[in-house]
């Protein structure tokens, strides 16, 4: 059409002029925003089916008619937790939501139920719960919507408005991306569920996405950046004083940022595996290398024992915050540094308060004993990820009394409240902000509770499910899903002390390999369909 027109126009300075015209309004958006479009296109999204999906219209399953697929946990001791269970998935299924002409989401999605926005990495933690509920409903359509909104140069914005689909932060504010969970989430269903058709459809979003964060959001040295909206922890001291610790970014090295992505990367490394497209991950298993060895040659503390942000001129923070503990689940310390880092999770002055674990080491002057949102406050999710760290270095004890500690306080302020909260003060027991966030805090009951509590912990593509059995009280669970059509129940009876071996029953549907560990010992059943 506009070739076509320029034939009308025999004015060459008229037709200079109407090109450059035209040209520049070609260059603006969608939108319609008054600036050149910079998109350095990234070839993977050329690749990404979820860009030119069609919105998927069902109806979602309400919770009285899912509640017969959800997995059943049975625990005689401790029936407040079983009903705090149910209330967890009843306060979901109300957050589930469909797409609508105006947002241009192309699946069902679970609300993160704060702002009427669906935010990157709440949806990643809320579907580390919904995998166990996937035979009702597939929560992992939350994530497709954000890659149906990636941008031609990888970008995925961290916040998108449920109301015309729009991004809350322009790309290349500190606050706009992350933190990049996506990759473990998806892994996390590979693991349940061996489902590599789904690893190969979401490879290459994931892959364009780590690509730009590499681009935009690293410094010379390799290390990452964010904000304090932009790493999530909104309020925590991190910056310089002079900065705003909200949104600026200090010109900082950010120890959670770097190292998630180094645990992203080590994940598309892996994913390239099952999928065999090994040659797309060469540079990043190269990186990865390179910046684990910055980390720990730069971003540890010899003296506190701890990892740290860097400040630009070389100088450590003093602050002891969580997030440094996505270092366990990196896999970046070696053994000697992992002693001394994981003790802080005991000390009482630290980490071991009232409810395990605060957002913010307790010795900080900021520290706040109620909570004050990231400045002490005890959160599922990074709770969660401390506890999936300690798994990964083989310190199951600890894991278990910091899963029972924070099961145990969220279920206590549950029975005072009849609600779950956004977040948990460490030195009372007491919920904090948003009521009934379900949302993130539904890991506790529903995740923390199968993996840490009951100890169940699947490798599915290994075709295998570890129980490590730390309660003495009779409990177990039914309709507990494993694999594409897999259902086990499992029952362990009431023990006299922890090093007793436990009495189990197992039926099963599918045939895996049972790995049964306890105090005193470990043995493997080969649990074969419909043994009792």
């Amino acid at each position: 059409m506009k070739s076509a027109y320029l034939k009308t126009v025999k004015n060459p300075l008229y037709t200079g002029l109407l090109t450059g015209v035209l040209f520049f309004l070609a260059s603006l958006d969608l939108a319609g925003q008054p600036f050149y479009n910079t998109h350095i296109k990234n070839r993977y999204v050329d690749e990404n089916v979820f860009l030119s999906m069609k919105a998927d219209s069902t109806q979602p399953p309400v919770f009285n008619s899912a509640r017969a697929l959800l997995p059943e946990p049975v625990w005689p001791g401790r029936p407040d937790v079983i009903r705090c269970y149910w209330k967890t998935w009843e306060i979901a299924f109300s957050n589930i939501h469909r797409p609508t002409p105006a947002n241009k989401f192309i699946s069902p999605f679970i609300d993160a139920a704060f702002n009427g926005n669906i935010f990157m990495w709440d949806s990643g933690f809320m579907l580390m719960f919904g995998k166990y509920g996937l035979r009702a409903f597939d929560f992992r359509g939350t994530l497709d919507n954000f890659y149906a909104k990636q941008h031609a140069d990888g970008f995925i914005c961290r916040e998108i408005r449920e109301s015309d689909g729009g991004d809350n932060f322009e790309r290349f504010d500190p606050s706009s991306t992350g933190p990049n969970i996506l990759p473990w989430t998806e892994w996390e269903y590979y693991l349940n569920f061996n489902d590599t058709t789904r690893l190969k459809r979401v490879f290459s979003p994931l892959l364009a996405y780590y690509q730009w964060f590499h681009t935009y959001r690293s410094w010379p040295d390799g290390t990452y950046y964010a904000s304090g909206w932009g790493c999530g922890m909104d309020n925590q001291p991190r910056v310089p004083a002079a900065e705003n610790p909200e949104w600026g970014h200090g010109h900082m090295s950010w120890i959670d940022i770097t190292l998630q992505e180094i645990y992203a990367g080590r994940i598309l490394v892996e994913m390239a595996g099952k999928i065999h497209r090994e040659a797309d991950v060469k540079e990043i298993a190269r990186e990865n290398e390179k910046l684990t060895a910055f980390v720990n040659s730069n971003m540890w503390d010899e003296k506190t024992g701890f990892y740290h942000d860097r400040y630009r001129d070389g100088t450590l923070s003093s602050v002891k915050s969580i997030a440094a503990y996505w270092a366990l689940l990196a896999d970046v310390a070696d053994e000697k540094r992992a002693v001394r880092f994981i003790a802080h999770l005991s000390e009482p002055g630290e980490f071991a308060r009232v409810h395990r674990v605060p957002s913010l080491s307790a010795d900080n002057a900021k520290f706040n004993p109620a909570g004050g949102y990231w400045l002490g406050s005890v959160w599922a999710p990074t709770n969660y990820m401390v506890l999936r760290g300690l798994t990964n270095y083989h310190r199951d004890s600890l894991a278990f009394a910091i899963a029972l500690n924070h099961l145990g306080n969220v279920v206590e302020v549950f029975n005072k409240t009849g609600a779950l909260w956004e977040n948990y003060a460490p030195d009372q027991v007491k919920g904090n902000d948003t009521k009934n966030l379900v949302g993130w805090t539904g890991l506790v009951p529903v995740t923390v509770l199968f993996e840490y509590v009951f100890g169940l912990r699947p490798d599915v593509p290994e075709n295998t499910l570890v129980w490590d059995i730390r309660l003495t009280d009779e409990f177990g669970v039914s309709r507990y899903p494993y694999g594409k059509g897999g259902t086990i129940s499992l029952h362990c009876g009431a023990r006299k002390n922890i090093r007793e071996e436990p009495s189990v029953k197992v039926s099963s549907n599918v045939p895996f390999k049972l790995k049964l560990m306890w105090n005193g010992g470990s043995r493997v059943m080969e649990i074969k369909p419909d043994t009792q």
